[in-house]
Parts: structure tokens; C-alpha cells; sequence
């Protein structure tokens, strides 16, 4: 047997192990789990499928990057649509939703509960309870999770809606009762995911300036980002951190202040210490707390490539080698292509210094989408109108 049958081989079984294995969680969202706003968006997105075929990573990227350097196999998929509620995948996306049976599902609804009516908690306990009994119809034992999302700055500092005016951690705790209602009434749920709670902690323990519109305080993260109701990189990281926390049971802590994906999105390792120790606060005894993993000598590293879940078809030619992944196309090691442009950002590898989520945002058009023009050429967290999360 050659070398090259026996990497074959090698390769071929890891990936059969894995598939058998590993648990799946479904994120179903928007905006708020996609990462507008942030190179969040585009993070590593060869390591989990999107059904909806757009080249997201986001929130389920970062998951599933803590899930490997923790040693927890996850097949990790993504379901968004900017500016929706849970009622637009009720309607729209069941038959890719209902393509298998889940075993975890994290979920949320539209930011202000209601678009209609915000604040109201009707409409997010009505479709909590319907996408519940949806996904519980493929599998009875899926564990679902609602996650309660963060207040938003420009809902509390500017216009005249029902958090206008009040403390900043108002609307933070109104969403999570009305998740509350909502996991009550629906079937299955295991548990609320406390983000919004973690960003009012980041706040109130002094990590993350409480208001952007007065400018950022010397030592502080910006939560939120320029448009003030969208993550920050330092919003998705937390939010990510929470949801691991929760899913898993681990100590967010154990991942370490040289976690590989804070270092690739250039969060200082003071800030991740920091966030980290929020997201272990606000979790409580929802993990298991255990010391956090002994930095190695030297600086943080990139994160290791793993072979994507799902790999199904491997070629070995003229010292070539490459992974033929699921419908997301290829990805894996292509040593000839890596000199190419597509393949180097393809590999999550950066272009003339710039980070590889950023190039791709402001330089890469996905299919089925106009590239950006005019003054949204070069907006971060503008590619079109559907990156939005509804009208405040």
C-alpha cells in the first residue's frame, strides 16, 4: 500500500468516525446569530454547513471552534435570515429544517420580540411553541435551547419605543421573560441561554462601556457595534462563549486567554481573560467549573484546520490533496491552490495582512447576491438589506 492510499485511508475513517458520532446542533436565527456587523459573519465557515447555501459562519463557527479545542465532536449547522422572528422559518424554511432529526437546536426570535408590537411577548411563546412541536416531530428527545438576546443600545438611548429612557438592562431582562413564558409552553426546552444577562454583567463589572453614543471608555469593549444594535466581534464572542457554556456544560474558562478563534479575530488576551470569566459568572452552576488551561509558551496560534464533518470523497493526485466536503463544495488541504486567491480565503487564511472574514465581506460577493455598491462598498456590515434585523 502506498503512502498516499494509506493518508487516504486515514483521512476516509477519521471522517466516517466523526460523522457517526458527533452530535448536531442547528442554530436557527438572524443577524444576531449570522454576525452581521462583525468579521464574525464569515468566520471559519467551511467548518459548519449552512443550509440556506450563503457562506455563513458566525455565532455556530465559534461554537464549533471551542467545541474542537475542548475535544467535543459537533456537526454544526446554521438556518438564518436577517430581520426575522421565528415565524418566518415556521413558514418559509420547513422542509430544510425538517430534513433530519436534530439533536440540539438553539433558537431565537426577532430582537424586539415583536416587530409589530415590540415588547410584547405573544408572538415569541406562540412560535417557540410551534418550531418545538416542528422539530420535536423528527425527534421527541431533541434538546431545544431559546436564546434570550442582549439590549440594544439605539432602542434605549434613541427613539421613543418602550426601552427608550430606561436603564440599559431593561430590555435585556424583558426579553428574557418573555423567553421564560416561552420555554414554559413550549415542549422540550431544556433551557433559556442567558445572553442578554451576560452582556448586562460585562456592563455592570466594568469589561464593556454600558454606552456607545458617549464614546468608549479607556479599557473597556464596545459591545455593540457602529450601527448600535448589532454585535461588536467582542458581542459575538461573548454570546458564543455563553452558548457553549450552555450547550456543553464546560467551563468557558478551560478554553484559555490564548483561545485560537479570539487570536484569529484579534481580541486581545486581557479581553477574552475577561470575557471568559462573564460568560463562567452568568452561567453559574449551568457548568462545571475547572481551571482554566495552562497558556502554552509564546503567543497565541491560529487554530488548527480541522477536516470538515461530513467529508465524503477524497482525491490523491500528483501531490495534491483536497477533501470533497458535503453540499457546501470543497474544503480541506489543497497545497497547489493555497497560492490562489479564492483557495487562500476558501482555507480562512488572510490576503495582503487583512483577516480573511473582512477581505471576504468587503471584496467577495456570495452567490445569488449583487457584490456591494456605491458607498455600501466598503460598509463591513452592510452587504444588503436582509443583514438588517428589522426596523427599530
Amino acid at each position: 500500500m502506498t503512502f498516499a492510499s494509506t493518508l487516504l485511508t486515514v483521512i476516509l475513517g477519521v471522517g466516517v468516525i466523526q460523522a457517526q458520532t458527533a452530535t448536531s446542533v442547528l442554530f436557527v436565527g438572524n443577524s444576531f446569530t449570522f454576525g452581521a456587523g462583525s468579521p464574525v459573519m464569515f468566520y471559519r465557515s467551511g467548518t459548519v454547513t449552512d443550509l440556506n447555501d450563503e457562506g455563513i459562519g458566525g455565532v455556530p463557527a465559534l461554537f464549533k471552534s471551542f467545541a474542537t479545542q475542548a475535544g467535543l465532536a459537533y456537526d454544526v449547522y446554521l438556518e438564518t435570515r436577517g430581520g426575522s422572528g421565528l415565524e418566518f422559518h415556521l413558514e418559509n424554511k420547513r422542509d430544510v429544517l425538517g430534513r433530519r432529526a436534530w439533536d440540539n437546536v438553539v433558537m431565537h426570535g426577532q430582537s424586539t420580540l415583536d416587530f409589530e408590537k415590540p415588547g410584547d411577548p405573544a408572538k415569541i411563546v406562540a412560535t417557540s411553541r410551534q418550531m418545538a412541536e416542528f422539530l420535536r416531530e423528527r425527534n421527541p428527545a431533541v434538546q431545544l435551547y431559546l436564546m434570550a438576546t442582549w439590549s440594544r443600545a439605539d432602542q434605549t438611548y434613541r427613539g421613543n419605543g418602550p426601552w427608550s429612557g430606561k436603564p440599559i438592562e431593561a430590555m435585556a431582562r424583558d426579553v428574557r421573560a418573555a423567553y421564560d413564558k416561552a420555554a414554559a409552553s413550549a415542549p422540550g426546552v431544556k433551557a433559556v441561554i442567558p445572553v442578554g444577562e451576560a452582556w448586562t454583567r460585562a456592563m455592570q463589572a466594568g469589561v464593556a462601556d454600558p454606552n456607545p453614543y458617549d464614546g468608549i471608555e479607556f479599557g473597556k469593549v464596545d459591545l455593540w457595534t457602529a450601527d448600535h444594535y448589532h454585535a461588536s466581534m467582542h458581542g459575538y464572542y461573548l454570546e458564543a462563549l455563553v452558548v457553549f457554556g450552555s450547550l456543553t456544560g464546560r467551563d468557558p474558562r478551560a478554553l484559555g486567554d490564548n483561545e485560537c478563534s479570539a487570536y484569529e479575530l484579534g481580541l486581545s488576551r486581557p479581553q477574552v481573560k475577561a470575557l471568559q470569566q462573564i460568560a463562567f459568572d452568568q452561567l453559574g452552576s449551568a457548568v462545571t467549573p475547572a481551571p482554566a488551561i495552562t497558556a502554552a509558551p509564546g503567543n497565541p496560534k491560529r487554530c488548527v484546520a480541522d477536516i470538515p464533518i461530513g467529508a465524503r470523497e477524497s482525491v490523491l493526485t500528483s501531490g495534491r490533496f483536497s477533501v470533497q466536503s458535503n453540499r457546501r463544495g470543497t474544503h480541506g488541504i489543497d497545497h497547489e491552490c493555497r497560492r490562489r486567491l479564492l483557495c487562500r480565503l476558501r482555507d480562512g487564511q488572510g490576503v495582503g495582512g487583512m483577516p480573511r472574514p473582512l477581505y471576504a465581506q468587503r471584496h467577495v460577493s456570495r452567490p445569488g447576491r449583487a457584490a456591494p455598491r456605491g458607498e455600501d462598498a466598503g460598509a463591513v456590515h452592510r452587504l444588503d438589506e436582509r443583514h438588517d434585523d428589522g426596523p427599530a
